[in-house]
């Protein structure tokens, strides 16, 4: 089990507040995927994955204010993990033609 902690976004950052999930619980996420959007006082970030497997806890929900270098998601990398399947995409609406 990886557990992957609020990394350091920015210089003087301390803290950021969890906009939304953009994984679930029980998908499997690849290496730069993004996991969740997360707001500090200069900017929003999307913070991605930084290993490949399946998302087994979210660490907080949206509005809940995250300190830098504390667990936001754990991530099963066993080699089983690697073996799921991907969850569904999210489906887009069609471009207007």
């Amino acid at each position: 089990m990886y557990v992957f902690e609020l990394p350091e976004i920015g210089e003087g950052v301390v803290e950021g507040e969890i906009v939304q999930w953009l994984a679930d619980v029980g998908e499997f996420v690849d290496v730069d995927q993004p996991l969740c959007e997360v707001m500090t006082d200069k900017a929003n970030v999307e913070i991605s994955s930084p290993k490949a497997g399946v998302v087994k806890a979210l660490h907080g929900s949206p509005g809940d204010i995250v300190a830098v270098h504390t667990p936001l998601v754990d991530i099963d990398t066993a080699s089983g993990a690697a073996d799921a399947k991907p969850a569904p995409k999210k489906s887009k609406a069609p471009a207007p033609k």
